[in-house]
């Protein structure tokens, strides 16, 4: 089975190196986004699964995309990846859905740690 992913972050530099993360079973189906409303353009025509995303961002933000996500009701795992790491910040995106908040740069173990927790190891 393939699981649908989406990474989407402004850095090319930083959709990189969430790729090369990427568990080899995770990385056969990936999409890149620059901004959150590519992001949206992609999520409202393609089954997603796993939604790897920055806040900061032009054109919509990350706490933009989580609340059209919210607001459209579209279900996927999101998984936030900012070095925005202020205990409000990380409230805000629980709150709207997010399954966990990660430091970037994204480090492999905790990737892979949440990965598992939420069932796509």
């Amino acid at each position: 089975m393939s699981t649908n992913v989406l990474i989407c972050d402004d850095s090319n530099l930083a959709r990189k190196q969430v790729f090369r993360s990427l568990p080899e079973s995770l990385s056969t189906d990936v999409q890149l986004a620059k901004n959150g409303q590519e992001a949206l353009d992609i999520l409202r025509n393609k089954k997603i699964d796993i939604l790897f995303l920055d806040l900061t961002m032009p054109v919509i933000d990350g706490l933009g995309v989580l609340q059209a996500l919210k607001d459209d009701n579209i279900e996927l795992a999101v998984f936030v990846i900012s070095a925005d790491v202020q205990p409000e910040m990380q409230s805000r995106v629980m709150d709207l859905g997010a399954k966990a908040f990660l430091r970037k740069p994204v480090q492999l173990d905790i990737l892979n740690e949440n990965l598992k927790t939420h069932g796509f190891l």
